[in-house]
C-alpha cells in the first residue's frame, strides 16, 4: 500500500506530463508559484512532441519561466521575452524539452518506471509540501499544486516520469572514469611553471629621436583614415532650460534666513576641542594597573593590547570630545600631547586610554561662510521656485507654445547642441537629458523633464546630422599625434628585434635597459602592462631562447630562464588531478547523453508547433 493513496502507477501511451518536476519542486521550495496562464487559445496543448511523447504548454511555459526568473535574479532586473529571446532562453529550453521528451519516450518503449513507494519518499520529503509541524501535510500539498496549476495525478505522474529519466541518464552516462593518461598530460601542460626576463623597449633605447612628421605625411595618414576623424551621426536638439544656478543668482538674500541656517547646522563650524583615542578595557581594576605599571616599566601599549587578544582598530574610539569620553574624559583631555592615562573607571569597567593626537577647538564665524550658505539657500530655493512655475510651462506646452515662446514667456534659456552618447556637451551631464535625447523622435510634442537639482527643460528634435569626416585643421593635431605613435610603435618593434638578435649573439641583455625577473608563473600568470600573449610566448619558447614580442603601444624582449616541470605528488599536485579527473568525466557523461538523446531524437522524430511555441511566449510580453 502506498504512503500517498492518490499516486496511480501505470505506464501511459501518449501523455503530456513532460513538464520539469525537479524545477518546479524548486520553484515551490523558494515560493515563485506557478504560471498562472494555462489557455493559449485556438485548442493549443502541445508546443511539439518526440515519438509518442507531447511536450505540452503548460511545461514550455513553466520551463520558460523559471529560466527567466533565474537569469532576472543574476542581472538583477525583470527579464522581458525580448530579453529572453536575445540571451538565447526560449531555444536552450524547447532543446532541453525535447530531450527530456526523447528521454521520457525511450522509457515508455523499454518500460522503465518507479514504484509508488520512491515517488511517495521524494513528496513527503519535499520540504515545500511540510505544514507547520515540519512533517508532510496533505493540505499543504493540495494548495501548493493548486497554485502551480497542476493536479495531484499530474504531478505524481510527472515526478515519477523524471525519476524514470534519470535512472535512465544514470545508466547512459553513469561509470566513466578519466584515463589516467589523459589527467597526467593536462595536469602536466596546466602545472607546469615558467621563469623569464622581461626588457621593455622605450623611446630611450631609440638611437635617435623621431623626426617630426612632415605636412605630406599628415595628410596621407588623414586620408587613409577617414573612420578615426570622422564625427558620429548626432541628434541635433535645440532645448528650454530653467536651472537653479540660472535662477538662483536673480533671488534676494534672507539674511534672517541665513542665520538660521548657520545655527541649524552650528555642529559644522563651532567644534569643541577634541582627542584622538584609544581605549583598552580590562576585566578587573588589578589587571588595568598592572597593564599600566608593564607599560611604565617600557613594555609597548600595542603588546598590552595583543595580550587582551585584540587589535589596534578594536579599540579605535576616533576623535572624542570631553561629552563623548564622560567619567574619563578629565583624565584624558589633562594629556595635552600624546600619551597613555588610567586606569580610569568607565562605563565598560576599567581601561587604558591613549591620547594619539590633540584636536584644538575650532570656530568658524558666520562671516566666513556667509556666501557659501548663501549659494545653497539660492540653489534650494530657485529648485522651489522652479517647481512653483512647472504647471505654468505645461499649460504653455499644452496650448501649442514653442520652446522659443518659453524663452519669452517662461524666462527659459534656448540652445541648440548637437548630441550623441559619449559627446561631452554640458547639457548632457544631465542624466534625464541623456535619457529624453535618446529616445527623442523628430515629431515628439515637447514635454517638461525634471532634471535632477530641481531644474526643467524641454526639447525639440531638429534633425539627424548624419556622420561627417570632421576638417583636417581641426583635427590636425589628432593625426599628428595618430601618426607619431605609428612611427614609434614601428621603430620600437624593429628596435626590440635589433636586441633580441645582439642579445642572442652575447651582449648582455641588461646593457640595453632594466631586465625584469618574472615567474615562476603558471600558462595563467599575468604581467602587467604588457600584451596577453606574452605568458603564452614564453611557454612556447626554450631555456636561453630570446624573442622580440609587440603589442599595442609595447615592444620588448624575452628572455626565457627556466622551466619547472609540474609537481606530481605534493597535495596541490593530487586537488589539481582531482578536479581534471571529475571534470573529464562530467564532459564524457555529457557527450554520451547527447550523443544518446540526439540518437533517440532522430529514431522517434521530432515536431514543433510554431504557433504554440508563440503563443505561450505571446502571455509573457
Amino acid at each position: 500500500m502506498s504512503r500517498l493513496t492518490s499516486i496511480e502507477h501505470h505506464k501511459p501511451k501518449k501523455k503530456g506530463t513532460q513538464i520539469v518536476f525537479w524545477g518546479l519542486v524548486g520553484l515551490m521550495a523558494v515560493g515563485l508559484g506557478g504560471f498562472g496562464v494555462t489557455n493559449f487559445g485556438g485548442g493549443l496543448s502541445t508546443i511539439g512532441s518526440v515519438g509518442d511523447r507531447d511536450i505540452t504548454t503548460g511545461a514550455y511555459a513553466r520551463a520558460l519561466q523559471q529560466e527567466m526568473r533565474a537569469l532576472g535574479a543574476q542581472i538583477d532586473q525583470q527579464v522581458t521575452m525580448e530579453m529572453a529571446r536575445a540571451f538565447g532562453l526560449d531555444q536552450q529550453v524547447r532543446r532541453r524539452l525535447v530531450t527530456e521528451a526523447a528521454l521520457a519516450n525511450e522509457g515508455d518503449r523499454i518500460g522503465l518506471s518507479v514504484g509508488d513507494e520512491r515517488v511517495a519518499r521524494e513528496i513527503t520529503g519535499t520540504d515545500a509540501f511540510h505544514g507547520p509541524s515540519g512533517q508532510f501535510d496533505r493540505e499543504t500539498y493540495r494548495l501548493v499544486l493548486r497554485q502551480n496549476n497542476l493536479s495531484e495525478g499530474e504531478f505524481e505522474n510527472g515526478l515519477r516520469e523524471d525519476m524514470s529519466r534519470s535512472l535512465l541518464q544514470g545508466a547512459v552516462g553513469g561509470g566513466f572514469t578519466a584515463p589516467a593518461a589523459m589527467v597526467d598530460a593536462l595536469h602536466a601542460y596546466i602545472a607546469e611553471r615558467r621563469s623569464f626576463s622581461l626588457l621593455r623597449v622605450t623611446e630611450a633605447n631609440l638611437a635617435q629621436p623621431l623626426p617630426a612628421p612632415t605636412e605630406e605625411e599628415l595628410k596621407a595618414w588623414y586620408d587613409a583614415h577617414p573612420a578615426d576623424f570622422t564625427a558620429p551621426e548626432t541628434k541635433r536638439i535645440t532645448y528650454a532650460a530653467l536651472l537653479p544656478q540660472d535662477v538662483a543668482g536673480t533671488l534676494p538674500a534672507d539674511e534672517d534666513a541665513l542665520r538660521r541656517l548657520y545655527d541649524e547646522r552650528r555642529s559644522e563650524f563651532v567644534q569643541p576641542e577634541r582627542r584622538l583615542v584609544e581605549r583598552l578595557v580590562f576585566p578587573t581594576a588589578e589587571a588595568a594597573a598592572d597593564a599600566k605599571r608593564s607599560i611604565d616599566e617600557g613594555a609597548s601599549f600595542e603588546s598590552i593590547v595583543a595580550e587582551r587578544g585584540l587589535e589596534l582598530a578594536d579599540i579605535d574610539l576616533g576623535d572624542a570630545t570631553r561629552e563623548q569620553l564622560g567619567s574619563a574624559a578629565d583624565a584624558v583631555f589633562a594629556l595635552t600631547e600624546p600619551g597613555i592615562t588610567g586606569p580610569v573607571e568607565t562605563d565598560l569597567g576599567p581601561a587604558l586610554f591613549r591620547v594619539n593626537g590633540v584636536i584644538a577647538a575650532q570656530e568658524t564665524p558666520f562671516e566666513d561662510v556667509r556666501d557659501d550658505l548663501l549659494t545653497e539657500f539660492q540653489q534650494d530655493a530657485a529648485g522651489r521656485a522652479i517647481t512653483s512655475r512647472r504647471e505654468q510651462i505645461d499649460d504653455l506646452l499644452a496650448a501649442g507654445a514653442t520652446l522659443e515662446d518659453l524663452a519669452s514667456e517662461a524666462g527659459m534659456k534656448i540652445a541648440t547642441v548637437d548630441y550623441a552618447p559619449g559627446l561631452d556637451v554640458e547639457i548632457a551631464g544631465y542624466e534625464a537629458f541623456r535619457t529624453a535625447a535618446d529616445s527623442l523622435q523628430k515629431d515628439d510634442f515637447p514635454e517638461t523633464i525634471q532634471l535632477n537639482d530641481g531644474g526643467l527643460l524641454a526639447m525639440r528634435l531638429d534633425e539627424v546630422v548624419p556622420p561627417q569626416l570632421k576638417p583636417f585643421d581641426e583635427v590636425r593635431e589628432q593625426v599628428a599625434e595618430a601618426v607619431r605613435a605609428d612611427a614609434m610603435a614601428k621603430a620600437l618593434t624593429a628596435r626590440a628585434e635589433e636586441i633580441a638578435k645582439a642579445a642572442g649573439e652575447g651582449t648582455d641583455l641588461g646593457s640595453f635597459g632594466p631586465v625584469e625577473n618574472l615567474g615562476p608563473m603558471t600558462r595563467d600568470g599575468f604581467v602587467e602592462g604588457v600584451p596577453p600573449t606574452l605568458v603564452q610566448t614564453a611557454f612556447e619558447m626554450e631555456p636561453d631562447a630570446l624573442r622580440s614580442v609587440a603589442g599595442d603601444a609595447f615592444a620588448g624582449v624575452l628572455r626565457l630562464d627556466s622551466i619547472e616541470p609540474a609537481a606530481t605528488d605534493d597535495d596541490a599536485a593530487k586537488a589539481l588531478k582531482a578536479s581534471l579527473s571529475a571534470q573529464i568525466e562530467q564532459a564524457l557523461s555529457q557527450d554520451a547523453l547527447a550523443l544518446y538523446s540526439n540518437s533517440l531524437m532522430q529514431e522517434a522524430g521530432i515536431t514543433l508547433n510554431d504557433a504554440a511555441i508563440s503563443a505561450v511566449q505571446a502571455q509573457f510580453q
